[in-house]
């Protein structure tokens, strides 16, 4: 057997290709959209892909099952109790699928979504002990997977975390303790709340381990795994709609088109969203006037994805020679409104500086020194709920960046404001938001709360 596992950063996203290394036959796992790697992979090493297997509907990104079955004829694989627009095939609970000596096993795992599965994964036919278990987003390592995520759309998380509760003890914990468990997320998706930075475990590590599967009985799991779970990002739904639809396929190789200044000025001007994917300190040392910042050495898709509308065009700025990852990364969400990028950004720059803007940003010092002249200063803090309870500056309004575009009405864009997170990322999106949106005087902390909090303990 081959069994290779894909990490993708950004995303916190993990996919599977999985073969016979007799027959050469190989089936793809929650493939990310763009899908060269696992097709570069399969010809290298002479495989066929014949299924793209998806574990669920998933909501932080957009798959590239439709992608992958064009290129390579592979069916589509979903739970029977899935309901797609395009063609695929259901698999029913206890279902097994032969790829020569290399067996696959379907197990239906509802609760973080209604048609969730599992693949339970054997080297051999009958091996009593599998190899592993993909598990998707039913259970991760040291967390499992949230059931509040479909709330907007017809399902109640506590009857979703009831199904959970179901699947782990009665499909998922009844597997060998030895059995390798491979989930689609690690440490930083918002698809959980205290999920690990390791790629893999075992069932019986995770029954020692797990919080959620420490729980002495049903309530206490459902209490415990819906409590606290972070905002999740404003474009989850949208493509938890979308991976259900027959949508238009990526083009990895297409380059974004070269847009002048003037057709820049004029796309915003017709209300497309200018993404500038520098750091925040190149950012806040000069950009154009209205742009957004979301850096791309950051989990750059997730917060475009959470501070961008899905319905508007997109214009890139970026490092020369970034245009196309910058694209691909928003195309992974779904997010395919990408009219163009600004040509010769900085020449760009020079030629109007009339139309360049910079950002403050003010060091912890500096913002308790602005903090005790200004009486009416607003404070925003853009860190998620969890991270606030742990500590946070006095007297701030506590939004997290994901939902500031819903939340902007509880802001008075006539009081200076200062936004912080925990360490400068966010805040920069945040502050950049709040411009872009008509607020004329606004900073954030270098450092955030981080430097914050020791600038106090060594005062």
């Amino acid at each position: 057997m081959k069994f290779i596992q894909y990490y993708l950063d950004c995303l916190s996203h993990a996919s599977y290709l999985i073969a016979d290394e007799t027959t050469r036959r190989a089936v793809v796992v929650d493939p990310q959209r763009d899908v060269a790697e696992y097709l570069a992979d399969a010809k290298e090493m002479g495989y066929t892909i014949e299924l793209v297997i998806e574990t669920h509907f998933h909501a932080d990104f957009l798959s590239g099952h439709l992608e992958l079955a064009k290129a390579t004829g592979a069916k589509i694989v979903y739970s029977s109790v899935a309901e797609t627009e395009f063609e695929s095939m259901g698999v029913a609970d206890g279902e097994r699928y032969s790829l020569g000596e290399v067996t696959l096993e379907f197990r239906h795992t509802p609760g973080h979504t209604p048609e969730s599965l599992s693949i339970v994964v054997y080297q051999h036919a009958d091996d009593e002990v599998p190899y592993g278990v993909l598990t998707g987003d039913a259970l991760f390592i040291g967390d499992v997977g949230r059931p509040d995520l479909l709330a907007s759309i017809g399902f109640t998380r506590e009857e979703l975390a009831d199904k959970l509760y179901d699947s782990l003890h009665n499909k998922l914990m009844t597997l060998p303790d030895a059995t390798r468990v491979y989930p689609a997320h690690g440490a930083g998706s918002a698809c959980g709340k205290n999920l690990s930075t390791d790629l893999w475990s075992t069932i019986g590590e995770q029954k020692e381990t797990n919080y959620a599967l420490r729980a002495p009985d049903k309530a206490t799991f459902m209490a415990l795994v819906t409590e606290g779970q972070p905002p999740a990002p404003s474009y989850f739904v949208y493509d938890a709609i979308l991976n259900r639809k027959d949508r238009a396929l990526l083009d990895e190789t297409k380059m974004p088109t070269a847009m002048s200044y003037e057709q820049v000025r004029k796309a915003m001007n017709a209300g497309a969203i200018l993404v500038d994917g520098r750091g925040p300190e190149e950012f806040a040392l000069g950009h154009l006037r209205g742009a957004i910042n979301v850096g791309l050495d950051g989990r750059y898709a997730e917060y475009a994805g959470s501070v961008v509308p899905t319905d508007a065009d997109i214009v890139l700025f970026t490092e020369p020679g970034q245009e196309m990852e910058a694209k691909t990364r928003l195309a992974r969400i779904g997010f395919d409104r990408v009219i163009g990028y600004l040509d010769r950004p900085f020449e760009v720059m020079f030629d109007h500086q009339d139309d360049v803007q910079i950002a403050s940003r003010l060091t912890a010092r500096a913002f308790d020194q602005r903090a005790a002249e200004l009486a009416d200063l607003q404070i925003v803090d853009v860190r998620n709920p969890g991270e606030a309870a742990a500590g946070a500056i006095p007297n701030a309004i506590e939004i997290p960046v994901g939902q500031l575009p819903g939340r902007l009405s509880e802001l008075d864009p006539a009081k200076p404001t200062v936004v912080y997170c925990a360490g400068g990322y966010r805040s920069s999106v945040a502050a950049s938001l709040l411009r872009h949106n008509g607020f004329p005087d606004v900073s954030d902390i270098l450092g955030g709360f981080g430097a914050w909090e020791e600038s106090r303990q060594n005062a």
